[in-house]
Formats: structure tokens, C-alpha cells, sequence
């Protein structure tokens, strides 16, 4: 039953991509594109499905190395679709990148489904619950998001732009895994690829993984056991400080809560150290998807008006003053999360 199902899902997925080709510069190779890239779906999603969903089923989907993976797929995709056509882009050179890096995006769909099913199956499992009542609400899931993001998306694009894409203005939002990935197919359509920088990566990450396992090993049995995650190094290496910095701010401050937890514990404040971590975890988790949430209305209000400062109320020259008002205003919630959750482990206890 799975397997026809999957096989079965392959024709919208055929036909999703019939679509797109339809009216480029290379429709006249339609034929042989759409059965090639159905049979790369088919296989490498599967391979990759079960990578990241094996990934996700043991420390999260958060920690799903999909962006590492994506630039394994879209080199791969647009070798095989450079080979099928023989370069020809029909006097058109964007279509084939376009096209490369669409049929990228099905497979990483495949991908984050994985991501979702597997964690989410996981999470049941732990609390039993029912497994077809889970997969029932799992499509549901599915079907509300098709419904809900490319309009959230299409509203970031109006608002703000991409950095790269057409129409970008000052304000435009940092897309580096997408830019990554499209300069890689552009290379190889192009012929402008340095192969010996990805030699280098590749041998970068070879290394990399060596000095990880040495240390993992030699340092198993000490009381502090040291490592040299790969992915988060090849993270550090292409994505901007901007967007990692706030990174290990964040696993220190929550390494500092859980060091208080267990002393509370210890100490009889509190009951569980177990609960009190949860707390944290709970008020970070909040911080998220609260900014998450304002910059969607935030978004929603510039597109409405077209004004990027619609919201702004102070005067001229405020602007870097706020940086500092608002890392202020932050470290002033944590410390009250912080408070909140040691009186409300308090009362539990």
C-alpha cells in the first residue's frame, strides 16, 4: 500500500512540473526532463527522506541537516538535467537554473515531511498515542500548510523583498541557504563553478569529521566530553553572523537556567529540575514563535500600505538607538521569564 502510494504520487508531481516547463526556453525537452527529474525524486527522495527523518526521529527536527543536503541535491539534479539537455537553454539561460532548483524544492518537501512525520510519530509513540489518528492528522497538517505558507511567503516578498531576487530593496530579507544554492546551479549551467573551492569543502569536511570522532572518543569516558559538530561548522562557514550569533547566546543562557534547576533541586527549592528545565524551555519557545508571529502582522501591515515605516513612531535618528533599546528590552524578558518560572516551579512544588 505505501509503495503504491508513493509511485501514485508521482504523477501530480509530474504534472506540477509539466506546468512549470510549460512556455520556458526549454519546454521542447519536456519529455525527457519530467521523467528524469520524477526518477530523481523517486530515489534520492527516499534516500533523503530517510536521512533526515532518521535525524529528526533522534535529536528533532530543528537539528535536520536539510540545508547541508540541499546543496548535495541541487549539485546532483543539475549535473543530471545539464547532461539530459546538453547545456541547451533555448536562449534562455535562467530556465534550466529554475528549473534545477524547482525540482530541488519537491525534494525538499519530501525532506521536511520526513522531518514532521518522523518526530511527530516519535512524540506520539512516547505518550501512546494512536498511530492512524497521528497519520490522519499528520495530512491534515499537511494540507493547512500547503494552504497557509506560499500566501506568508508571497506576503514577506511583497513587504520586503529577498536579498537577490528581482525588486529587492534596503529592507530585504537574507536568504543564504536559497542564494547558496542557486549560485551552485548557475555555476554549473554557466561553466563558472570553482570546482577546486568545492574540492576544498569537501576535504574541509572530511577533516572535520575525523577531529569530531577523535574527540568524541578520546573524551567519552572524562567528565567533560568534547566534540566538533560537522554541520554546525559548515553552518558557521556560509551563513552570516547576523543570523548565528543569537545561536550560542541563547544555548548559554539556557545552560546557565539549567544549571540553576538542578542546584534548585538539589537544594530542596524546588521539586523537579525536570519541570523547572521544561519552564525554560517553554518561555524560550514563546519568545520564538511570538517574533515569529509579529513579523507575519508586521509584514502584513507594510504590504497593506506600502509604507516600511508604518509602525514607526519615534523621530529621525532613533534607529540606532533601538538596537540597544531593544537587546535591553530582551535581556529585560529573560530576566522575567526567569522570575516568572522560578515562582510558578515554586508552586508546583
Amino acid at each position: 500500500t505505501v509503495v503504491g502510494v508513493i509511485v501514485a504520487l508521482m504523477i501530480p508531481i509530474g504534472l506540477l512540473l509539466w506546468v512549470f516547463l510549460d512556455g520556458t526556453g526549454i519546454s521542447h525537452h519536456t519529455g525527457s526532463l519530467i521523467t528524469l527529474s520524477v526518477l530523481f525524486v523517486l530515489v534520492l527522495g527516499l534516500v533523503i527522506a530517510a536521512v533526515c527523518g532518521y535525524m529528526a526521529g533522534l535529536i528533532g527536527s530543528s537539528n535536520s541537516p536539510i540545508s547541508g543536503i540541499g546543496v548535495i541535491i541541487v549539485l546532483l539534479a543539475a549535473l543530471l538535467i545539464k547532461a539530459v539537455t546538453g547545456n541547451d537553454n533555448g536562449g534562455d539561460p535562467t530556465s534550466l537554473v529554475a528549473y534545477t532548483l524547482f525540482t530541488a524544492a519537491v525534494v525538499f518537501g519530501v525532506a521536511t515531511i520526513s522531518n514532521d512525520n518522523l518526530q511527530d510519530l516519535k512524540t506520539g509513540q512516547l505518550v501512546g498515542a494512536t498511530p492512524w489518528k497521528q497519520q490522519v492528522g499528520l495530512v491534515i497538517g499537511v494540507f493547512f500548510g500547503s494552504l497557509i505558507i506560499p500566501p506568508i511567503m508571497g506576503l514577506m516578498a511583497s513587504a520586503f523583498g529577498f536579498v537577490g531576487a528581482p525588486g529587492a530593496g534596503e529592507d530585504a530579507l537574507a536568504a543564504p541557504q536559497a542564494g547558496l544554492l542557486s549560485s551552485i546551479a548557475q555555476g554549473i549551467f554557466g561553466d563558472s563553478l570553482d570546482w577546486s573551492k568545492i574540492s576544498l569543502g569537501v576535504l574541509i569536511g572530511i577533516v572535520v569529521i575525523i577531529v569530531d570522532e577523535v574527540l568524541s572518543r578520546t573524551t567519552k569516558a572524562g567528565p567533560r566530553r568534547l566534540a566538533l559538530p560537522p554541520l554546525a561548522v559548515g553552518m558557521g562557514m556560509y551563513l552570516p553572523v547576523s543570523l548565528t550569533l543569537i545561536i550560542p547566546l541563547g544555548a548559554l543562557i539556557g545552560w546557565l537556567y539549567n544549571r540553576w534547576a538542578d542546584r534548585a533541586a538539589m537544594s530542596g527549592k524546588v521539586k523537579d529540575a525536570t519541570n523547572a528545565k521544561r519552564v525554560g524551555v517553554l518561555g524560550a519557545t514563546g519568545l520564538i514563535v511570538g517574533e515569529s508571529l509579529f513579523g507575519v502582522v508586521n509584514a502584513g501591515i507594510i504590504a497593506a500600505t506600502g509604507d516600511s515605516e508604518a509602525l514607526g513612531i519615534m523621530p529621525d535618528g532613533w534607529a540606532d538607538a533601538s538596537q540597544w533599546a531593544g537587546a535591553v528590552i530582551f535581556a529585560l524578558i529573560i530576566v522575567l521569564v526567569y522570575r516568572w518560572s522560578q515562582r510558578r516551579v515554586q508552586v508546583d512544588a
